[in-house]
């Protein structure tokens, strides 16, 4: 557990923390005692004395301790949100992107080249000129797949030359241009809850992938997901990866008990029924790995059924936080149990106003 016990380090806090110091954001979450909540430094609600706060470097540690999140500021949520640069250069590639946003763009636009360099480094492990040659990439994926030619596509896309297209492309994509109509994808994306931030993937077929980004073994599953699917992973969206952050906006809210998105999750014949009774386990309810097992007709695969559960790569949506330990603890759970814990007392506290129309 990271908490803040540096004496020293404990009073510039609550300084910042009385301040809204929004410099803070994101590099303490401060547990008030007494409510058992815990915020970022820039909470509007009314500070506690400093006897009743204690302070944390990650809010996993928060939660961890016992803290719920503040729903005034949402600290999980709002500390992990892109700042408003990042959304800014984001949103220039969306509406342009065929075109290359260099650093002067950036800068005629006030935005600092050196900020948006360091943000997509910290939160996507690539540079922000990859993630937007991913974007022009998968816009010329698109255009080749509906039957636009190659070199159309190519210098409609911005580039100079056919061949650096080519070479690009197949760097990403693993295939040529001409190769395009047996090239399959899989995009992915970044949306923050009020758990933390998310990574989704998403090919033609459905979301493939939906899991917190501190998740252990995160990059295994990207690697598992590509050999098994033989598709390459791009930054991107498509309308599932969209419908996605909607519903799941939904269910954060209280208002969302069923998810409609479609999936596609490739695993072994045992891992998809074991995966098919996990949807089919009632929101605001919860059952055992052995009562899992029962009733898909292995009573003695309870170890096994719990594997497969650990190897569910879309969280919430295939709702393995409902299955527990006999005895009733809480077990194993990738995004952490603390978060599986919330979940549960979040279900638990709107399934009184379940209905049927969502």
């Amino acid at each position: 557990m990271t908490k803040i016990t540096d004496a020293q380090q404990i009073e510039t806090f609550y300084q910042a923390l009385l301040a809204k110091d929004q410099h803070y954001v994101g590099i303490f979450y401060a547990g008030v005692t007494t409510t058992s909540i815990f915020c970022i430094a820039t909470c509007r609600a009314r500070k506690p004395k400093f006897e009743h706060v204690e302070f944390f470097s990650t809010f996993k540690a928060a939660l961890q301790a016992g803290y719920r999140p503040c729903k005034i500021c949402r600290p999980t949520e709002n500390a992990a949100e892109a700042p408003q640069e990042v959304r800014r250069a984001i949103e220039l590639i969306r509406q342009n992107p065929k075109q290359k946003i260099s650093d002067s763009i950036l800068s005629a636009q006030q935005i600092s080249p050196e900020t948006i360099r360091r943000w997509f480094k910290k939160h996507y492990g690539i540079t922000f000129q990859t993630f937007q040659r991913m974007y022009r990439i998968n816009q010329a994926y698109q255009e080749l797949k509906s039957g636009k030619n190659v070199v159309n596509t190519a210098y409609d896309s911005g580039y100079e030359s056919l061949s650096g297209f080519s070479y690009m492309y197949k760097q990403i994509l693993n295939n040529s241009p001409s190769q395009h109509s047996h090239n399959d994808i899989m995009l992915i994306n970044r949306l923050t809850t009020p758990l933390g931030p998310m990574f989704i993937c998403a090919t033609a077929k459905g979301v493939c992938l939906l899991e917190f980004v501190d998740r252990r073994m995160l990059e295994t599953e990207f690697r598992d997901l590509q050999n098994r699917l033989k598709m390459p992973i791009i930054f991107g969206e498509n309308e599932h990866i969209r419908q996605t952050k909607r519903e799941l906006q939904e269910y954060f809210q209280g208002t969302r008990y069923h998810f409609t998105v479609q999936l596609h999750t490739p695993g072994t014949e045992f891992q998809q029924a074991v995966w098919a009774c996990l949807t089919q386990i009632p929101y605001g309810q919860l059952t055992t790995y052995k009562q899992q097992a029962h009733s898909i007709h292995r009573p003695l695969a309870v170890r096994a059924v719990a594997s497969a559960n650990g190897c569910n790569r879309v969280s919430i949506i295939i709702p393995c936080h409902r299955v527990i330990g006999s005895n009733g603890d809480l077990t194993g759970y990738g995004g952490g149990l603390e978060r599986k814990r919330w979940l549960i007392e979040h279900e638990k506290s709107h399934a009184v106003d379940r209905g049927d129309g969502v």
